[in-house]
């Protein structure tokens, strides 16, 4: 009854504006320090900029809508900039899609596997009105730190490389999931860090895969060494 109860659409609107409400508080009271702002101009490029193509692993979801206001405020080309996240249809997307709504980011509810191609030209459109689209490549279901073929299709078909991200708290608790999330607790350093842009083969973009988990995980590893220094 209880796990009935937690997924109707009532319950999961309720809980989800909660989670948001937390993130808001973590976010506020936290100290944060934006590393790699050098490789978001490098994905820009020169003049006014080109589309961003960035990812994350899913493990580190709760922490980055504070990564895009950060870096909204730091580089002025990214003013009137949306940013699209790639969420699942699955109920387990749209309640991902309810918490980060609060922090300016716009929800796509698409697919680049199942149904895969026509999740990639919504992504393309985006992309191509010069709007930034987020990724998490292992979500949502797994296997951890392993990246689906989407991102790098989409990378090549829209001619961007793809901008690794990551980011760390001091304080936070290891989620019992597949993919063992982090959240983020109050009162604590924060760290996000932005990695240099991976550019993919348009001729063979799966072969860019292995170099995209690398930048990924070494986002990862570099945050996780700011905190523990």
């Amino acid at each position: 009854m209880f796990r009935r109860l937690i997924r109707h659409p009532a319950s999961q609107a309720a809980i989800s504006r909660l989670l948001g409400l937390y993130l808001a508080l973590v976010f506020r009271t936290t100290r944060w320090t934006l590393l790699g702002q050098e490789h978001l101009q490098a994905a820009l490029g020169a003049g006014a900029g080109r589309p961003i193509l960035a990812a994350f692993w899913h493990e580190r979801l709760p922490m980055m809508p504070m990564l895009w206001l950060r870096a909204r405020a730091a580089e002025p080309r990214l003013a009137g900039v949306q940013a699209h996240v790639l969420v699942s249809r699955h109920r387990d997307g749209r309640f991902i899609g309810e918490v980060v709504r609060r922090f300016r980011l716009v929800m796509v509810h698409a697919s680049t596997s199942r149904g895969g191609a026509v999740g990639m030209r919504v992504l393309l459109r985006v992309l191509g009105r010069g709007d930034m689209v987020v990724i998490t490549p292992d979500g949502p279901r797994g296997p951890r730190r392993r990246a689906a073929p989407g991102v790098a299709q989409l990378a090549a078909l829209a001619g961007v490389p793809v901008l690794p991200c990551a980011a760390r708290t001091s304080r936070l608790r290891v989620l019992p999931s597949w993919d063992r999330m982090l959240l983020p607790l109050p009162f604590a350093r924060g760290v996000l860090v932005l990695g240099p842009p991976v550019a993919v083969d348009r001729a063979a973009p799966l072969d860019s895969l292995p170099a995209i988990e690398a930048a990924l995980t070494a986002a990862c590893e570099a945050a996780d060494a700011w905190v523990a220094a």
